[in-house]
């Protein structure tokens, strides 16, 4: 079982730039991905951004594209997610999971964090 802790999120402004932790404990295998999902108030949770530990592969929604940054520290067993130019529609709770497979779809995903506020006014 991982855990993961979520830290970061905050009240900003249109344009300003946010960085978001997940920090994991427990069974953290090298081959396992790691992602960021988001859920607006009334909407379905989707997904942002994710990585593999080990290789480096990432996947970036079309709506966050050019604008947000998935990393890992192996060493600290933490991913970010550097969230650039930001926009009011970016306003969601943001989920840290974890799974040994890749998707987009969060019902593959096997753990999560409990969430982070990420409030963007206009």
């Amino acid at each position: 079982q991982v855990q993961l802790v979520e830290s970061g999120g905050g009240l900003v402004q249109a344009g300003d730039s946010l960085r978001l932790s997940c920090a994991a404990s427990g069974r953290t295998f090298s081959d396992y991905a790691m992602a960021w999902f988001r859920q607006a108030p009334g909407k379905e949770r989707v997904f942002v951004a994710g990585i593999f530990w080990s290789g480096g592969y990432t996947n970036y929604a079309d709506s966050v594209k050019g604008r947000f940054t998935i990393s890992r520290d192996n060493a600290k067993n933490t991913i970010y997610l550097q969230m650039n130019s930001l926009k009011p529609e970016d306003t969601a709770v943001y989920y840290c999971a974890s799974d040994p497979s890749m998707t987009t779809l969060p019902r593959f995903w096997s753990s999560w964090g409990q969430g982070t506020q990420v409030t963007v006014s206009s």
